[in-house]
């Protein structure tokens, strides 16, 4: 519904600031404009999305060997006890911490299509012994905000993206994208755990985060000690090595566990396949709504206005022409990546422009999207502080993912 009203709302601005442009400021060319960017936009829509089949076919086959071969069981059982400190109110032995480890274990890993069945499982296991039907239990918010934070270790759409786009090294967002979401993710947790009174001292949950934060913040503090040329080169250099070494665990997993790979590899790749073409209406017609919009000069007006803003309170713009992917994401997950894939269409896959864009895409989940389908799934109609929680989160990966792309890429 959201995605509805965005689409309806990109066109009408766009008519409303044409026809003042037209009626007041005499611009003849503003409308000849807007139907060329109609055309145009819906060329580029579809020749993204055709493109976009080979590598999502690939990495659609890789994750399914990964999957096959027990990544996401050990995920699982590598952040069980952690898990369970998260979720007191469910006891010790309540049937859905499986689907809710399997859930973010497969989220962190990008398999879209295993983490949401898992997560519907989820969440109508904790609604059998939530006593209040219509009200969100502690649990199913917990649960939930660690599913808007976008927590992934694998960011293989937007690397996809980037590589259709002529990104010269489509990876190399991989470790800012890494770095934000783990700070929307670490954000929308202390939140949701202060509001259930949930004790961050506590010796498990201290040496996880302790743990994962100390090694986010070395990886922070060496990079920002180092030149800006060294720091593209390694950062680069050390994405590769992960993301190739990841796919070859993958296979020796998989390998090891005597998984026919080849046909796991086939088996995802035709789902690959499968959403490439799905994508392709939805594609176009978000690139057209915001290519409409652009064309107006809706989208210029825009961005000056808070260019304006952060030069008067003394900060650098540059980064400013990617805030709408920013200002997207909370409300559409295909709103943001159109909006991500204008940036770089505009400005370049290898621009500041375009790799902000991109980490923010990555940095978080679409909040509004998932609490509808998640709560609405089993008849949640008071969400508490859920929505707060879950902005906490989104704004903090935001935040995180901008000043990340300064650091790596500026």
């Amino acid at each position: 519904m959201a995605l509805n009203y965005i689409f309806i709302f990109f066109f009408l601005i766009a008519f409303v600031i044409a026809l003042v442009k037209l009626l007041f400021l005499g611009d003849t060319e503003v409308f000849n404009q807007m139907v060329s960017a109609t055309f145009d936009n819906a060329k580029t829509g579809f020749e993204i999305s055709l493109g976009l089949t080979g590598v999502l076919t690939l990495w659609m086959g890789i994750m399914k060997v990964g999957e096959a071969g027990g990544v996401v069981n050990l995920f699982s059982r590598a952040i069980g006890p952690f898990f369970n400190k998260l979720f007191p109110a469910l006891g010790k032995n309540h049937p859905a911490y499986g689907s809710i480890m399997l859930n973010i274990a497969a989220n962190m890993l990008n398999l879209d299509n295993a983490a949401t069945p898992v997560g519907l499982k989820a969440m109508k296991e904790m609604q059998e012994t939530n006593p209040h039907k219509a009200t969100a239990s502690d649990p199913q918010i917990m649960f939930l905000v660690l599913n808007t934070s976008g927590l992934t270790i694998i960011p293989v759409s937007i690397m996809v993206y980037r590589a259709q786009l002529g990104a010269a090294n489509p990876s190399d967002i991989f470790l800012p994208i890494l770095l934000a979401t783990y700070f929307s993710t670490l954000a929308g947790l202390i939140s949701v755990a202060i509001y259930q009174k949930i004790n961050l001292f506590d010796r498990t949950i201290l040496a996880y985060l302790g743990g994962i934060t100390a090694i986010i913040a070395g990886i922070i503090w060496y990079f920002s000690s180092l030149p800006k040329e060294e720091i593209t080169r390694l950062s680069s250099l050390a994405s590769n090595v992960i993301l190739f070494s990841i796919i070859v665990g993958f296979f020796a997993m998989a390998f090891l566990k005597k998984v026919n790979v080849y046909e796991a590899f086939i088996e995802g790749a035709k789902d690959g396949f499968g959403t490439a073409v799905k994508i392709i209406p939805y594609l176009v017609a978000i690139l057209v709504a915001i290519g409409v919009f652009r064309a107006s000069g809706a989208m210029d007006w825009m961005i000056a206005g808070f260019t304006w803003f952060f030069e008067v309170v003394g900060l650098n713009t540059d980064f400013t022409p990617a805030l709408p992917t920013a200002f997207m994401k909370p409300l559409s997950g295909s709103g943001a990546r159109g909006l991500m894939v204008d940036a770089m269409t505009t400005y370049g896959a290898d621009s500041f422009v375009g790799r902000v864009a991109s980490t923010i895409q990555g940095a978080t989940d679409t909040t509004f999207y998932i609490l509808a389908v998640y709560f609405g799934s089993v008849g949640i109609k008071n969400t508490r502080y859920a929505v707060q929680c879950g902005l906490i989160a989104d704004f903090t990966g935001i935040v995180a993912a901008i000043l990340l792309a300064y650091l790596f890429f500026y």
